[in-house]
């Protein structure tokens, strides 16, 4: 009787080959999703740094006379602070317009500017007519409080990009 041969048997009796598994694959090359992350982080980042850098110079006339109105702090500079903040307004609003606003409209061009409960501008005309065109000048407690407010302005005012902004005019009826 022939020799049963067990499965072993026969499968060490052919020539065959020893199966090898194919190497477990790796994180290079990135898949083409991965490189779609890559490229949306890379613009964003981008977007970022050029929106900074963009707020950064806007904001650097600001800055300057911050440091422009803390020399100016007796009542004798009084109109070296409204020549400042006309020199900020013109940096940031149409120059044309900003040029043209005298008296109470310029007043009141600056407290639009300003959020509601910072506004003050108005209220202190008495003060700024009296420090601008008086020839005895302005006394010290009102000095300080249009100081208050010019600074207030500095550092508060809603400041346009790229001098775009041309307010609109309101003008009353005729009644």
């Amino acid at each position: 009787m022939a020799d049963p041969m067990t499965p072993n048997d026969i499968a060490a009796s052919l020539p065959l080959a020893d199966v090898h598994l194919s190497p477990a694959p790796g994180i290079w090359p990135l898949a083409w999703g991965w490189w779609l992350c890559i490229a949306v982080i890379v613009v964003v980042l981008v977007i970022l740094v050029l929106k900074l850098r963009q707020h950064l110079k806007q904001q650097r006339a600001r800055k300057e006379a911050l440091k422009l109105l803390k020399s100016l702090n007796t009542p004798e500079q009084f109109s070296d602070i409204n020549l400042l903040l006309r020199q900020t307004a013109m940096t940031y609003f149409s120059r044309r317009y900003v040029a043209s606003l005298t008296g109470e409209q310029w007043l009141l061009f600056l407290d639009q500017q300003l959020a509601e409960k910072h506004r003050g501008f108005v209220a202190l005309s008495t003060d700024w007519q009296q420090g601008l065109f008086s020839g005895k000048g302005i006394e010290q407690l009102a000095f300080n409080q249009c100081y208050q407010q010019a600074k207030l302005w500095l550092t508060k005012a809603r400041l346009p990009a790229n001098g775009q902004y041309l307010p609109v005019t309101t003008e009353v009826a005729d009644v």
